[in-house]
């Protein structure tokens, strides 16, 4: 039986749990969104339409992106132009940025 002491303590536990899960869980990006059509965003850059966003140069990728707070290797992550959202890895838009 779970005293009543026990169950305050476990509560702190529990949320962070579930706050970490729902962190890991982050929708994508929708690129159909305001914000990421405003942005040119293409959750995948081989297929950015490379006349109408003539700074796109071949290679360019949320992965390798300063705004990209993954590891190069991640299929997503977070973007700080996208609170709250993931964006794909092997996506692209015209906030790009190479890491230094």
């Amino acid at each position: 039986m779970t005293t009543r002491r026990q169950f305050i303590q476990l509560v702190p536990v529990a949320s962070l749990g579930l706050g970490l899960a729902a962190q890991a869980q982050a929708a994508l990006v929708d690129p159909a969104s305001p914000q990421a059509a405003a942005l040119g965003y293409a959750a995948d850059a081989a297929k950015v339409d490379g006349a109408k966003y003539k700074q796109y140069k071949a290679g360019q990728a949320c992965s390798s992106c300063a705004l990209y707070q993954g590891k190069a290797s991640d299929a997503s992550a977070p973007c700080a132009l996208f609170p709250g959202k993931q964006v794909a890895g092997k996506g692209w838009c015209t906030a790009y940025a190479k890491k230094a």
